[in-house]
């Protein structure tokens, strides 16, 4: 199977420890987010693991340890955007910290192993289409030689995230302004040798040079050396997305990122109390088992 680490929280960031410790033991446990009670083992012996898609926008609490990863291959999804902190608040500054801890995890690991995310884009006030395009070339420029792939999407306006950006003054933007605008980042990314690929979207952007992408990919995960990939598409994601199929080991309420965007969290309250369950020993990321759940093993 391939582990996802995970879309639900940014466990390099805050759970680097609780990870490596799972690793030690062999195994973790994740609650299903629709039936409470039930409870998947997941084994994480390398002989099981084809592999292991890292999500994160702050890898510095794990750089120190990617010698101890296992044996199977792994990279990072790496979301690196122009923002400031009215939008991403628990974000340490990008030129000075982010784009230097990028750059240093490619050195670690190789380029192929980390891929660039600047997503989601949307437009309001503050952030408009020439924002952009000036914080993706900056950022395109200093990465340049550490990632082959960038990855883009458009805001997706779920009914949870509504409130957090109202105040933002967010928007996907009209159609066109958008193909402008990612024909100029499709532009800046082939300068700097970079391919460009969009993250579950319906538009078709191939006039624009930019194809749809796999965040989990087997194409990227095979050439790391995970020969035995069925490469089955994931049914439980969106339509448009061209990710395999994955275990994420993740909780939702987790993150202490704070992006007013995420769809992962509800509110920086129900992210304190379910933080506040962190116990490192524990087979479940902030929670702990109970004698009235479930525990089947994922096969």
């Amino acid at each position: 199977m391939v582990i996802s680490a995970s879309r639900r929280t940014d466990l390099p960031c805050f759970y680097s420890d609780w990870f490596f410790r799972r690793l030690s033991e062999g195994y973790v446990c994740v609650r299903n987010p629709f039936n409470a009670r039930q409870v998947s083992r997941i084994s994480l012996d390398p002989q099981e693991v084809e592999g292991i898609v890292f999500w994160t926008k702050n890898p510095l609490p794990m750089l120190k340890r990617v010698s101890e990863l296992p044996p199977v291959p792994s990279y990072f999804q790496f979301t690196l955007t122009g923002y400031g902190r009215d939008v991403e608040p628990g974000l340490p500054d990008k030129r000075e910290v982010l784009i230097p801890a990028f750059q240093e995890l490619s050195r670690r690991l190789g380029p192929g192993r980390v891929v660039w995310r600047y997503d989601p884009v949307f437009l309001s006030p503050d952030y408009p289409a020439e924002y952009h395009k000036k914080a993706f070339a900056e950022i395109a420029g200093r990465l340049a030689g550490y990632t082959d792939e960038v990855v883009i999407s458009f805001l997706d306006l779920y009914v949870k995230i509504r409130k957090n950006v109202r105040d933002l003054n967010a928007a996907v933007g009209e159609e066109e302004t958008l193909r402008e605008l990612v024909r100029y980042f499709a532009g800046i990314a082939k300068q700097c040798g970079m391919t460009i690929v969009s993250c579950a979207e319906e538009m078709d952007l191939s006039g624009e040079g930019i194809a749809h992408g796999s965040c989990i990919d087997s194409v990227r995960l095979k050439h790391l050396g995970a020969a035995r990939l069925n490469g089955k598409k994931d049914s439980g994601q969106r339509g448009a997305c061209g990710c395999i199929k994955s275990v994420d080991i993740g909780t939702y309420h987790t993150c202490g990122n704070g992006c007013l965007y995420c769809y992962a969290n509800f509110s920086p309250e129900r992210v304190n109390r379910q933080r506040e369950k962190y116990r490192e020993g524990s087979p479940l990321l902030c929670d702990e088992l109970w004698d009235q759940d479930t525990i089947r093993e994922r096969k």
